[in-house]
């Protein structure tokens, strides 16, 4: 197989996903999600695939595409030899100042340096993982420039009214057909998490889980336009919900609530379906903005920390 650069850069940002987001073994590296995610087409994916087997990091699955192999010492060995992203809480912070209005609009990589020492290594890996989840991009010639993102408290609670117009009425779509496959494996998702794993996931891993949900059910409405409002909508909230202060014994019954809402649908159910999302985005709003306005004057919730969760 002969391998371009960009293969080669995309193989390194997999791996990066793989370790930050501490996947185990077997899980799925599903094309088009990671296309979605390093915005590419998934022809480079399924390349950068191939090269992550021969170095044994991913194997071809039972059901076709690929999943995590086994990671041992010497597969972690050859993570080693592309670069990781061990730099969670400089990025939180990042995310952090700039939901804030610490940061301005347009930014220049010394600045970055500077602020958050970091070596310029460390800062190009954190910055690759910032562009990749779109919140940042680089300009021509130089510097960098932040992407809009939700930051007042008004505009998030919007957010969540927006979602209850959509995601329920998506359900009820003429032309809805359920993908089971992907609802059975976001259902596994939903159970390993509610079985203790929530309390062990990063804050943005359990927002891809979540997210990740909310978007499978809405493609199954193949309404393009639902479909690109919720992603939107989930990109722009990203850094505040890395902010938020939900414990993870409330978020653990949120994932209760995402299994029997799967379960509706898994059974038929559109109608119960479309009423429970609706329940549930009432209850999460409410959660979610009550703790964004616990404490008075700031227009941003407390810090991220290792129990905040998003849905």
């Amino acid at each position: 197989m002969q391998t371009t650069p960009l293969t080669q850069q995309l193989a390194a940002q997999i791996a990066d996903y793989i370790r930050a987001e501490r996947l185990g073994e077997g899980e799925r590296l599903v094309e088009r999600r990671l296309g979605d995610l390093f915005r590419v087409s998934r022809s480079p994916v399924r390349a950068a695939l191939k090269l992550l087997e021969q170095s044994g990091i991913a194997r071809p699955g039972d059901g076709g595409g690929y999943v995590i192999a086994r990671l041992d010492a010497e597969t972690f060995r050859a993570l080693d030899h592309v670069p990781s992203y061990d730099d969670d809480q400089i990025y939180l912070d990042i995310a952090d100042d700039r939901v804030s209005g610490n940061l301005p609009d347009r930014i220049t990589e010394n600045e970055l340096l500077r602020r958050y020492k970091l070596t310029r290594g460390r800062l190009t890996h954190i910055l690759r993982r910032m562009a990749n989840e779109g919140w940042i991009e680089r300009l021509p010639g130089h510097g960098w420039e932040f992407l809009p993102v939700l930051t007042s408290l008004q505009a998030y609670e919007d957010s969540y009214r927006f979602r209850l117009l959509i995601e329920p009425a998506a359900i009820l779509e003429p032309g809805f057909v359920l993908n089971r496959p992907a609802l059975e494996h976001c259902r596994d998702q939903q159970q390993w998490l509610v079985d203790g794993a929530i309390f062990e996931v990063s804050n943005a891993r359990l927002f891809e889980l979540n997210s990740g949900l909310h978007e499978t059910i809405i493609e199954c409405s193949r309404n393009s336009f639902f479909i690109d409002a919720l992603k939107r909508i989930d990109r722009l909230r990203r850094l505040i919900d890395y902010r938020q202060m939900l414990e993870r014994d409330s978020a653990r019954h949120r994932c209760r609530e995402h299994l029997e809402l799967i379960d509706l649908l898994l059974a038929g159910k559109r109608f119960e379906a479309a009423e429970f999302m609706k329940k549930h985005l009432e209850e999460l709003s409410t959660l979610k903005v009550r703790a964004r306005s616990r404490r008075p004057g700031e227009p941003s919730a407390e810090p991220a920390t290792s129990r905040s969760v998003s849905a």
